[in-house]
């Protein structure tokens, strides 16, 4: 077995902190920073110091792994592209801000790419020409760019972080689904091996398209996406793909609709109030725009309105909320007493939780006036149900009707059915059996591989540190020597003995840092194993320290040595 490299910290480009980094919110970005792993070059743009990049490259290289073993076969793609093909699947137009635009010194407009959908469609138009050439699995680990607003949380979400991105094409949707199953198996082993907690959630497809998709989500308190998880049955979701089913009820006992006057209530919380009712009784009826048209959504006053979930409904369309301006030219539009029944030229949306049958005080559509015993299907009609509010624990589960519990979580992984909605875009169509023209399905499957950091981080850190698995730690075996020249002798022979074994050795063999410092920061830098030699080095005796449980214990240099190589 070849001798791994050792690596000393008296020579190591990295300085530990014993603060936190001022601007940092969340765990994994106070850590990576105080442990020296990595280094905030602007605003969501990081620079990996050495031990980060090593934790990196682990990450990447369970990726590969995993990829390979699927049949999926890597390249690397440029990261500046020509706006073409992405006008040409309106995505140069749908990113909107998030995409980094710039023109070469000839006035072309080029982007960085924040995904790469329609570059490999290109790749495999221009290299596949029959069914013999398919299926066939590309991917890349590459620099991925999006212009976040918020640029936060250290690495978790910054404007540049690396990802795999991975894709198919197949002839048929039968080879999609195969495709499709075999990326979830092949995720659920990274995960696994890199040792995140994870969970499985339906999702909506997004600004991606398609329609099946999956997200991978890591539960942690430094999490921005909401999930929701039923603790009676298999089924968890995004929040923003949780939808309920209309379920009609009997409303023909509800007395006739009748206008009440109700003065100075023109919020759900002032009516309620006045009326002495709950807010659940009441519907609310926002207003929103969409692609200019004013269309009112509506859902129970107790009740918030998912906006992510109205745009998920009408993406690409742009939604926006109406303005004092669109109230002027829309007299018939009273701000604050909308109501559905007698609405003209207004889209009507409404959540499953006003179904046909269910009665409801709502605004008469008239200054300081409601209506109440409005029932839905008899008094108003809905143009379309979607479930549009925000998900609250307690929910009923779509599957089984348990409450839900909701959960932060980090996204690390997402995966799409896509269809052909790029392969029509673009023309992807290869030759089939009989001689004619097959238009090829595609699937996209994306890894955060740097995000994968920052979620072990948040996921494995104790109140000392980092606490890397060892799948991914920067070393196996992180080696302190105390202080004396007997000590530091020790060290460096066991660190050279281990190196000689297969293992990675981090050694510490700093002069003039006192043993107090030097404890601190290998817990702080989290390696799985620690190895000091202390007040027993003269005896030939060490102790070994496991990372995560604390356990120690005093052993002879040789059997410490046998125990770590085995």
């Amino acid at each position: 077995m070849a001798n791994a490299p050792v690596q000393r910290m008296s020579q190591l480009m990295a300085k530990t902190l014993r603060d936190d980094p001022a601007d940092a919110e969340v765990l994994s970005h106070k850590l990576l920073v105080r442990a020296g792993y990595v280094r905030r070059t602007a605003a969501g743009i990081w620079s990996w110091l050495p031990l980060g990049k090593k934790v990196l490259a682990n990450v990447e290289r369970v990726v590969r792994e995993e990829m390979d073993a699927i049949g999926a076969q890597e390249v690397s793609l440029p990261a500046l592209l020509p706006r073409e093909p992405y006008e040409a699947t309106g995505r140069w137009d749908e990113y909107g801000a998030e995409l980094f635009r710039l023109q070469d010194r000839k006035g072309g407009d080029y982007l960085l790419g924040p995904t790469h959908e329609e570059i490999f469609t290109l790749l495999v138009k221009d290299q596949c020409s029959s069914y013999k050439d398919l299926p066939v699995t590309l991917y890349q680990i590459q620099t991925k760019f999006r212009d976040e607003a918020r640029p936060r949380a250290g690495i978790l979400r910054g404007r540049e972080f690396l990802m795999k991105d991975s894709y198919s094409f197949d002839l048929e949707d039968e080879g999609l689904a195969q495709s499709y199953a075999l990326h979830r198996q092949a995720y659920r082993r990274v995960f696994e091996r890199l040792g995140l907690d994870y969970r499985i959630c339906a999702a909506t497809a997004g600004a991606m398209g398609g329609s099946k998709s999956e997200e991978f989500l890591a539960p942690a308190e430094a999490g921005e996406d909401t999930f929701a998880d039923c603790p009676n049955c298999d089924f968890a979701a995004n929040t923003e793909a949780v939808y309920q089913e209309v379920k009609p009820v009997d409303g023909s006992a509800v007395p006739a609709a009748e206008e009440i006057p109700t003065p100075d209530t023109p919020t759900i919380e002032t009516l309620a109030a006045h009326l002495g009712v709950p807010a659940s009784a009441t519907l609310k009826n926002l207003l929103v725009k969409v692609d200019g048209e004013i269309v009112a959504v509506g859902v129970p006053g107790d009740r918030e309105v998912d906006m992510d979930k109205v745009e998920a409904h009408f993406a690409p369309a742009t939604v926006e909320l109406v303005t004092e301006t669109d109230f002027a030219v829309r007299p018939d539009l009273v701000r604050g007493y909308v109501g559905p029944q007698g609405l003209e030229k207004v889209t009507y949306l409404a959540d499953p939780r006003v179904a046909p049958g269910t009665s409801w005080i709502t605004g008469a559509n008239k200054e300081g006036t409601h209506a109440k015993n409005v029932v839905a299907g008899r008094d108003f009609q809905v143009d379309a149900y979607v479930d549009v509010v925000v998900v609250e624990d307690g929910d009923p589960c779509p599957a089984c009707g348990t409450g839900l519990k909701l959960d932060r979580a980090i996204e690390i992984g997402h995966i799409f059915q896509l269809g052909r909605k790029y392969a029509d875009a673009l023309k992807l169509d290869v030759l089939g059996q009989n001689g004619k023209p097959v238009r090829v399905t595609m699937g996209s499957y994306g890894i955060g591989v740097s995000r994968a950091v920052a979620a072990l981080a948040e996921q494995t850190a104790d109140d000392k540190g980092l606490c890397w698995p060892a799948e991914v730690a920067p070393a196996d075996v992180h080696v302190v020597a105390a202080g004396k020249a007997l000590q530091t002798e020790l060290a460096l022979e066991v660190s050279g003995k281990l190196a000689a074994a297969g293992l990675r050795v981090l050694v510490d063999d700093r002069a003039g840092v006192s043993p107090g410092v030097k404890f601190t920061d290998a817990e702080l830098i989290g390696v799985p194993k620690i190895l000091v030699a202390g007040r027993r080095a003269a005896e030939g005796v060490v102790e070994l320290k496991d990372r995560r449980t604390g356990e120690r214990e005093e052993l002879p240099v040789d059997e410490a040595i046998a125990r770590l190589s085995a």
